[in-house]
């Protein structure tokens, strides 16, 4: 069997012989790792590194290359606020594209050589004594005053528990992990998940293969997307009139937002945008059987709303099989649905998304009394402002906890985490602090203020379940409000929410509130 499958294993440290001190360590290059090593270096600071895994910064966009990848947020919404980007060549860029300009930007801002790379973290230990945080990595162990992890939430695939998976001969690879040299032309197909990824997955390989099996589990709500490619002339007054470019951008940033009063405040506000899904898929899927299969009985926006021109189209092609009944087992040439029918297989591609509410880099930094994060979050993930975690000093979460979004750009939310982690580390500087540290009434007074916004949201009361939702059904995951608020709390470090140690503090002193 050829396989992309991964096992979540430890990294294998090289010998390296000294550690190397740094001043702040973050964890990943993708867009939240390069947005606080900008932050970093636009205000002079050179002392720190960004430990990546892989071979080039890009994260989520530099390992999702399968055919079709391509954002579901208008390019002049995903992108730096302060790196906007002129030439983008679609209303909606392709990962390709996105991935250059990443590259452009680590470039541009020069933090390309802060990078280690190969560097994957296989585990990060507070050290109390010694005030520092102890971070062993592939590519050697990095003693840091500050951790700042940005590993992301769709950094690791997850893989389906399937009988008989792992005796199947031909071909399996997870959408996330895409074997480019693997030709699917004329092979017998078969796409485990119908989420983001399988709808941009399954168009782009229909017409090339012999057949196609979707195996769907819950069917999604799909509306047009209004992408189109930018005109020259739009490309130059871009670049002659930036202004207008972020006007353009603002524009799109507020329509979006009106989302949020459907989805968080008064779900009979998503009424039209459910008009509008149901009116795509009967313009497009004229079988009714089909159609009906295609049909989610649940409220629009409880599980992601998906963006496709050519989703439903490729699924009633005559090649295209959507299939409904489960799957029972995957034998070496075929897979088994549970209504007992058996479909020829040559290759099995597992669109089935990623590690959100369970992150695996959670498992490999512990705090202060030695537990690790996970542990922490055995009965949810919860912190403070979604960025801190009470008996984790001076470590920082990006892209942590209630910081996903399902109307618009994640980037926003970046930035605004970015802020307030950069202002703590001002803060720290400014008081001449070695140690700041959240507390758990702050912790837990956060916790309280996301449970009271989530209720009545459709993500609680959709009639749905979704990866939004932990396994005890809390949305630790979205923030359940229109994201200007999140930048307005997240805009100045809440001091009195932290206590800290000062540098020239003995190791045994206690720490003290602001």
């Amino acid at each position: 069997m050829t396989s992309t499958l991964e096992t979540q294993t430890t990294a294998t440290r090289e010998p390296s012989g000294a550690v190397r001190e740094v001043g702040v360590a973050i964890i990943g290059s993708g867009f939240a790792g390069l947005c606080m090593a900008i932050a970093l270096k636009r205000r002079g600071e050179t002392d720190f590194v960004l430990l990546e895994r892989a071979q080039d910064v890009g994260g989520t966009w530099r390992d999702n290359t399968y055919p079709g990848a391509a954002c579901d947020v208008q390019s002049n919404l995903y992108s730096f606020s302060f790196a906007l980007n002129p030439d983008w060549g679609r209303s909606y860029s392709e990962q390709p594209e996105i991935q250059a300009y990443l590259q452009r930007v680590a470039e541009e801002f020069d933090v390309r050589r802060h990078c280690v790379f190969g560097a994957e973290v296989a585990g990060a230990r507070w050290d109390d004594e010694a005030r520092r945080w102890l971070v062993s990595t592939a590519a050697g162990d990095f003693r840091a005053r500050i951790l700042v992890s940005a590993a992301g939430a769709l950094a690791d695939p997850t893989y389906p528990d399937i009988p008989g998976l792992d005796t199947f001969a031909g071909t399996v690879m997870h959408s996330a992990r895409w074997d480019a040299e693997h030709d699917l032309s004329g092979e017998k197909v078969a796409v485990i998940g119908t989420g983001a990824s399988a709808i941009q997955v399954v168009p782009a390989i229909q017409p090339i293969v012999e057949s196609i099996a979707v195996y769907q589990r819950t069917p999604a709500w799909v509306v047009p997307r209004t992408d189109h490619p930018v005109k020259p002339l739009m490309q130059r007054l871009y670049r002659r009139v930036p202004g207008f470019q972020k006007a353009v951008r603002g524009g799109l940033y507020l329509f979006r937002e009106f989302l949020v009063i459907g989805l968080a405040k008064r779900r009979r506000f998503l009424k039209p945008v459910g008009k509008l899904a149901k009116a795509h898929l009967e313009r497009q899927v004229r079988d009714p059987k089909l159609r009906k299969a295609l049909t989610p009985d649940y409220t629009i926006g409880c599980k992601r709303i998906l963006i496709s021109n050519d989703y439903f189209p490729a699924v009633a092609a005559p090649n295209a099989e959507l299939v409904t009944a489960g799957i029972a087992e995957v034998r070496p040439h075929s897979v088994v649905s549970k209504d007992g029918v058996e479909r020829p297989t040559d290759t099995i591609v597992l669109a089935t998304g990623f590690h959100v509410t369970d992150l695996p880099i959670a498992e490999k930094i512990r705090g202060r009394d030695g537990r690790s994060l996970a542990e922490v979050w055995e009965e949810g993930m919860v912190s403070n402002r979604s960025a801190t975690v009470a008996g984790f000093p001076n470590m920082f979460l990006l892209v942590g906890p209630n910081v996903g979004v399902g109307h618009t750009s994640m980037v926003y939310m970046i930035e605004s985490q970015v802020n307030y982690v950069d202002d703590a580390l001002r803060t720290m500087d400014a008081e001449a602090l070695e140690v700041l540290e959240t507390t758990r009434e702050a912790q837990e007074a956060y916790r309280a203020l996301i449970a009271e916004k989530s209720k009545g949201t459709v993500w609680l009361g959709g009639g749905c379940a979704s990866w939004y939702l932990d396994k005890h059904g809390h949305n630790t995951t979205l923030w359940p409000d229109f994201t200007f608020r999140f930048r307005k709390l997240t805009r100045k470090l809440d001091r009195e929410n932290y206590v800290g140690v000062p540098a020239a503090a003995p190791a045994t002193t206690p720490e003290v509130a602001a």
